[in-house]
């Protein structure tokens, strides 16, 4: 047994274990341990960043759905006042519309007076030459209807002035 070479090997195997199995011991436990705290620390690094993740994502998706709002918001107050701008358009088109209309009515009433005064005109000098004809004619005629048209006209002279005065 002395003389095997398997003792001696298992003999200075257990010997080494033996004098230096708890330094060996406490080295590999200290490293295994410092490993673990590293992991231990990294794993607690990463749900704390991936805490901070999920809050900065719910606080982006928080500011998009805001702004979001926010636009639709700004759509409709455009969309608005877009029609409202429409409207008043509109009105003042149909406001100027209805000044030219009534523009035009008045350039015809008064086309239309002036071609009546025209008219009348025209009728009365038609009919003072007609009236001057018949006159001159039984005038010349009959020399005593001439003195009673003319004191006639004369009697009716003031009350014309009159009405054509006021």
């Amino acid at each position: 047994m002395f003389h095997d070479p398997r003792f001696w090997t298992a003999l200075a195997f257990v010997l080494f274990f033996v004098i230096f199995g708890r330094k060996l011991w406490v080295a590999i436990t200290g490293h295994l341990d410092a490993r673990a705290d590293s992991v231990r620390h990294d794993l607690d690094e990463a749900a704390r960043l991936r805490r901070e993740a999920e809050q900065m994502l719910e606080d982006a998706n928080r500011e998009r759905e805001k702004t979001l709002a926010e636009t639709q918001a700004m759509l409709a107050r455009s969309e608005a006042e877009a029609a409202g701008l429409a409207e008043r358009a509109r009105k003042d088109a149909e406001a100027a519309a209805a000044r030219y209309e009534k523009m035009a009515q008045d350039r015809i009433h008064a086309a239309e007076r002036s071609a009546i005064r025209e008219i009348q005109d025209r009728a009365a000098q038609i009919a003072v030459a007609a009236a001057r004809d018949v006159v001159s004619t039984r005038l010349t005629e009959s020399p005593d209807i001439a003195a009673t048209l003319i004191d006639k006209g004369i009697d009716s002279l003031p009350e014309a002035l009159r009405r054509s005065a006021a």
